[in-house]
């Protein structure tokens, strides 16, 4: 039985915790992500060596994250944001849960068509998801790599509304993510 929290000025700590923590490693998965296209030098195993267990961190805690949004009701929007608004709100965040965890899958997935392991850590890798098959790496590699541009501008949307309510609006809206209370 799903229990739903009784808090409705803020999201629940876990969700906070979550939030946060894959705020961070996204943007290290962007900023390693952009490394490795712009990149001919040696550095890109490196990245590479960081870039593979990070998506897997981000599929394991977006999982988590879904299980959190879906027994803890999120807080209700101000009553005066108009319907497309709100729509548009909950619309974005869908895609920003669905982009979570295709990425990581679909990277994973190249890296097997590709034939290449995802190594977690020295000695512990993931089995493979799809067959070796170098047509199928090719067609996953421009969909990650277009899936990271639409996400990373739906990362700076999400960013902007957000700004939009702690400094325009000032609505509570940002400080129910923050935990902090409004003055």
């Amino acid at each position: 039985m799903t229990t739903l929290t009784t808090q409705t000025h803020r999201f629940a700590l876990p969700a906070r915790i979550l939030h946060w923590l894959m705020a961070v490693l996204i943007l290290a998965m962007l900023f390693i992500g952009a490394g490795m296209v712009s990149t001919v030098s040696r550095r890109y195993p490196e990245l590479l060596a960081w870039h593979r267990p990070i998506g897997i961190a981000i599929l394991i805690l977006a999982l988590i994250r879904v299980g959190v949004r879906l027994s803890h009701r999120p807080p209700p929007l101000p009553g005066d944001i108009p319907p497309a608004q709100a729509a548009a709100a909950k619309a974005s965040h869908i895609v920003l849960y669905a982009l979570m965890i295709a990425m990581p899958l679909i990277g994973w997935a190249m890296q097997s068509a590709g034939g290449y392991p995802v190594v977690i850590w020295k000695g512990f890798e993931l089995f493979p998801i799809v067959p070796h098959d170098i047509v199928v790496y090719g067609l996953l590699r421009r969909l990650h790599g277009l899936l990271a541009y639409a996400f990373f501008l739906l990362i700076l949307g999400h960013l902007g509304a957000a700004l939009v309510h702690a400094w325009i609006r000032r609505d509570g809206v940002f400080e129910s993510m923050t935990g902090s209370r409004r003055p």
